[in-house]
């Protein structure tokens, strides 16, 4: 039986990227365009309606920006799995839209099998920064982190850092529990004490903190 297509909602204030995201999206079997936003407002009312899967969202757009759009969601108790797809890569720029929540964060121009794969790893519930992105907001973090927080930090178990690699290679909880031999269930339970020890909001927070601190290698 094949699984329904990933159902997809671009939010972008330019006609030509949305079109040419369309036609580049429409090649994949398994992706399914289901509407399209030309401003923040519109972007948060199309996922209240439509419910995507995924939204991909441009930073840079009318009457709401796309943090904006991803703290709206939030307040509406919309736990949206959303790309960050823009020019935009001052390192405030990736870090607002990560802490707002955004699980994935590419730059335009990213090459097309970098956009499929950080659209099937974040509809499974995963997490994917470009290289250049992920270093950027690690610098912003490393400026702004309190010195004495890592202190506070919880220790990280064995397993725990097993599994905080895993996420930092953007595999999917399915993959770290084949490769790891434990179940998915195990997997979700350590993901979730790896972001409370770590005081992160997300898995993409939470491995950059690691890398931060230095517990893993980006």
């Amino acid at each position: 039986m094949t699984p329904p297509p990933i159902h997809i909602l671009l939010a972008d204030d330019h006609l030509v990227v949305r079109a040419g995201l369309l036609a580049l999206l429409s090649t994949q079997a398994d992706f399914e365009v289901v509407g399209e936003a030309a401003n923040g407002r519109e972007a948060v009312e199309k996922v209240l309606d439509l419910q995507p899967d995924v939204l991909l969202l441009d930073l840079e757009m009318p009457e709401m920006d796309g943090v904006e759009v991803i703290q709206a969601l939030k307040e509406e108790g919309v736990a949206a799995r959303v790309i960050v797809f823009t020019v935009f890569d001052t390192d405030e720029r990736v870090l607002a839209a990560v802490q707002a929540g955004a699980q994935g964060y590419l730059l335009k121009g990213a090459p097309r099998d970098e956009l499929f794969r950080a659209v099937r790893v974040v509809y499974e519930g995963g997490s994917l920064l470009q290289p250049i992105v992920a270093s950027k907001l690690m610098r912003q973090m490393q400026e702004q982190a309190n010195p004495d927080r890592s202190d506070m930090v919880e220790t990280l178990s064995t397993r725990e850092q097993e599994v905080l690699g895993k996420l930092a290679l953007g595999l999917q909880n399915k993959e770290i529990a084949a490769q790891l031999q434990i179940t998915e269930r195990t997997v979700k339970f350590h993901v979730s004490s790896i972001l409370a020890k770590l005081g992160a909001g997300n898995r993409t927070e939470a491995v950059t903190i690691a890398a931060q601190r230095g517990i893993i290698d980006l």
